[in-house]
Formats: structure tokens, C-alpha cells, sequence
């Protein structure tokens, strides 16, 4: 079942855990080897695998990634399929027909394999939001299974942008070139800008998997340390826990 939502500026933002699990064989490595310097223990990481549910009081829809999908798709070499994010809407009575706007934080195929449903977009009638600098670098599975069956629903952004009413999306940069954050008021649902709790005592501990560690370490700490100011609430991917206030 999703996690109990919370409210700000108008917008009720839903908790959906698609899975939990640690990393298949595929790409596990020592916790140490994945956050070099971090100091943490050899020991499993068990990842949950968070999207998010806008509800606006006007009734739009927006949904934050969509997870690692069926059984068969690219992120079945590693993570826990198939997802449940489908039975996660169900449970709060949301269809995927009635999702307005799709924000894909990023390409990573535990952020959004579920796009496509039977080589078609899994929401038919939403606009899926990408960053260009994400578009521009997609390619493999990523450009073939998942960005082309949804080309002709594709809202291409670049930087900020207002997505939906009171959704803007941020250009945060480094796991992957157009890796973006949403802002929800004081809400911030940060896809893989921060991975593991040790990288909120210190943005500077890398990730193995970011495409470029140190511009995602410039980028994680420039983005936590505004965030902090404000005392902003994290929506995290992959935290046991979805919310965390700076």
C-alpha cells in the first residue's frame, strides 16, 4: 500500500513504493566500493524504489517516474520486477489513463521502465516531461525502449520549468547529464541527486553509478545546501522512508 501522502501549496504528494530489494548480481558491489570514502560497512543495501503522485485541488495528475516495470524490462538484469506501481494508483484510485503530466527525472531503468506498457506508453493520455540534455543523451535501451514508443507524447524542457499547475522541474545535473528534481512548495522530489543517507551528512561522498561523480557531487551539494536554507522536505527514490525535512 502507498505510504500516507502530505499537502503543501495545494498539492497532495503520494507515496508509491513500486519494489524493495537490494541490487541484483548484475551491478552489486561493497557499499564501500559504491560511495567511495563514505566509511560504510560491507553490507546489503536494500534499495526502495519510490514514485510520486501529484494531486492538485483542480484534479490534475503528475506523476514522478514510473519505476522499473514488467518483468521483462531493462532494469529486470538487476532490480526486483516486475513493479507494482500500477497496483500503488489503484490503491489510492488513480488510473493510468487519468495521469495528466509524466516527470521523468531521468533515463535509468529503475526510474522509468514503466513508461511502456505492451511496446506502448503505459499512460496514454499524459505528457512525459525530459530534460533535452537527457533526450540528447539517450541511447541503447533507453532511446529504443523507452523513449521511442513515447516520442509523440514527449515535452522536452530545458532547466526550469513549470510542468503542470505548482510543478517545477530543475535541472540538476551529474548522475546523468538532464537528471532534473521537481518542486512541489517546500517539497522536493529529488530522483538520484542524493542515493544514500551518508550523502547528507556529506554531498561530497560519490556513487559509483553517477555518470559524472564530480559534477553530481558540485551539483548534490550546491542543490542540498539551498534546500537545507529553506528547510525543505526531501521526497527520496530510495529511502526506507519517502519524506525527510532538511
Amino acid at each position: 500500500m502507498p505510504h500516507q501522502p502530505i499537502t503543501v501549496s495545494g498539492v497532495e504528494v503520494t507515496p508509491l513504493c513500486d519494489a524493495v530489494g537490494p541490487m541484483g548480481a548484475a551491478i552489486r558491489r561493497p557499499l564501500a566500493e559504491m560511495f567511495p570514502g563514505s566509511g560504510l560497512p560491507d553490507e546489503p543495501w536494500v534499495l526502495h524504489f519510490h514514485c510520486y503522485l501529484l494531486r492538485a485541488a483542480a484534479g490534475r495528475l503528475t506523476l514522478v517516474d514510473t519505476g522499473i516495470g514488467g518483468a521483462d524490462s531493462p532494469a529486470s538484469s538487476w532490480a526486483p520486477v516486475p513493479g507494482t506501481l500500477f497496483g500503488e494508483l489503484a490503491a489510492v484510485g488513480v488510473t493510468p489513463a487519468e495521469i495528466d503530466t509524466v516527470v521523468l527525472t531521468h533515463l535509468h531503468s529503475d526510474h522509468a521502465s514503466g513508461v511502456v506498457l505492451d511496446g506502448g506508453p503505459a499512460f496514454a493520455n499524459a505528457r512525459y516531461v525530459l530534460q533535452q540534455a537527457e533526450l540528447d543523451a539517450a541511447q541503447g535501451q533507453a532511446l529504443d525502449r523507452l523513449v521511442t514508443p513515447i516520442k509523440g507524447q514527449l515535452h522536452v524542457v530545458e532547466g526550469q520549468a513549470e510542468v503542470a499547475p505548482g510543478v517545477h522541474v530543475h535541472l540538476a545535473p551529474g548522475h546523468t547529464p538532464g537528471h532534473q528534481i521537481v518542486r512541489v512548495g517546500d517539497v522536493a522530489v529529488t530522483g538520484d541527486l542524493v542515493l544514500h543517507p551518508v550523502q547528507l551528512d556529506d554531498p561530497g561522498v560519490r556513487y559509483l553509478y553517477d555518470d559524472d561523480q564530480e559534477a553530481a557531487a558540485r551539483t548534490r551539494a550546491e542543490v542540498l545546501g539551498a534546500l537545507r536554507a529553506e528547510r525543505a522536505i526531501l521526497a527520496t527514490a530510495h529511502f526506507s522512508e519517502p519524506f525527510l525535512r532538511l
